[in-house]
């Protein structure tokens, strides 16, 4: 056996020859290789990180087309929701809101090199799963989490986050929604809600140190990264990517749901899971959401039922551990 093995690799070439062989095999295949629409264009000459830049919604009225739906700017991010109103979703006994955990978030953002970044966050059904994915691949855009945001709940829901840069957003938009129709997201500009009601906001606001603000019918209170958070060769506007998101929907009396995630650091990951349970607050997940952030975050998602102000005040703690600065109304 022995024998066998040096004389198998007695006519070996040197690693340095095999590789250049290898190489000159692969050229033609790659070179005649498309762009993908996930794939990173190459960066400043420099090294340094690339900044958005501002614009318009006049500058993505082509996106707005592809996807079937008019976004809103929200300073440097070009923002299309698709809650999942066709959804009837129970968790612990509570029938989930869409704006509360069920809503597919998509944001777009330009960069000074004319470059274009797709990051988002989608809702689907377990059967629809697959399907989308297949999809979702064949446009080129990448898939950087699949996981869940609620405790145990009927009928299964995942929430896959979506990724993709490169120079033509239409075509990323295209192929968005093309796997949202493999879906039974209603593509049709949202209904009308009435803004959250039976809740002592201004308490829960004194209680979390944030001017919250309505999103559909429950209260949203939001917080940023105090860092300069990047993705790959790019900076990332403060609100994507590294916000810590609470939220309430009422449930009478005083009462709320909360759900919601805190964005983290990895020494400030059991500080702040064990001040949610000291909280009387429910661990629900712990998971990355992006594969090229810097530093490298971290998000854990929590639940808990109870009086809306006492969830604030239970929460804060765990919110303290964490370095972030308040986002008053949803907006930097």
């Amino acid at each position: 056996m022995a024998d066998d093995r040096q004389q198998n690799t007695r006519f070996r070439p040197p690693a340095s020859r095999r590789r250049l062989l290898a190489a000159a095999a692969l050229g033609p295949v790659l070179a005649g290789m498309p762009a993908r629409a996930g794939a990173l264009p190459a960066g400043r000459a420099d090294g340094a990180p690339v900044e958005p830049v501002r614009t318009e919604p006049a500058d993505w009225t082509e996106v707005g087309r592809a996807l079937g739906r008019t976004g809103d700017m929200r300073r440097y991010m070009y923002h299309t929701g698709f809650p999942r109103w066709d959804l009837t979703i129970f968790s612990h006994g509570v029938r989930i809101d869409p704006a509360l955990a069920l809503g597919t978030h998509v944001s777009f953002v330009r960069y000074a090199d004319h470059s274009s970044l797709l990051m988002g966050d989608t809702v689907v059904t377990e059967r629809e799963l697959q399907g989308f994915s297949d999809v979702l691949h064949q446009h080129g855009i990448e898939q950087t989490a699949i996981h869940k945001h609620l405790l145990a709940h009927q009928p299964s829901v995942w929430w896959v986050h979506v990724h993709a840069h490169g120079h033509d957003p239409v075509a990323v938009a295209r192929g968005l929604r093309a796997a949202l129709e493999r879906t039974g997201t209603p593509l049709a500009e949202p209904l009308s809600v009435s803004p959250p009601a039976d809740l002592d906001t201004a308490g829960i606001d004194a209680a979390l140190g944030v001017e919250g603000y309505a999103d559909d019918s429950v209260y949203r209170c939001t917080y940023v990264r105090r860092e300069t958070i990047t993705d790959g060769h790019v900076i990332l506007p403060p609100g994507l990517g590294a916000t810590s998101a609470v939220g309430f929907q009422p449930l009478g009396g005083g009462r709320a749901a909360l759900s919601g995630d805190l964005a983290l650091v990895a020494h400030e990951v059991q500080p702040a899971l064990k001040a949610l349970r000291r909280g009387g607050i429910d661990l629900v997940e712990l998971h990355h959401h992006g594969l090229t952030d810097e530093p490298r975050l971290f998000f854990v998602h929590y639940w808990a039922v109870g009086d809306a102000v006492s969830l604030a005040k239970g929460l804060r703690p765990a919110v303290d551990t964490t370095n972030v600065v308040p986002m008053p109304g949803g907006v930097v």
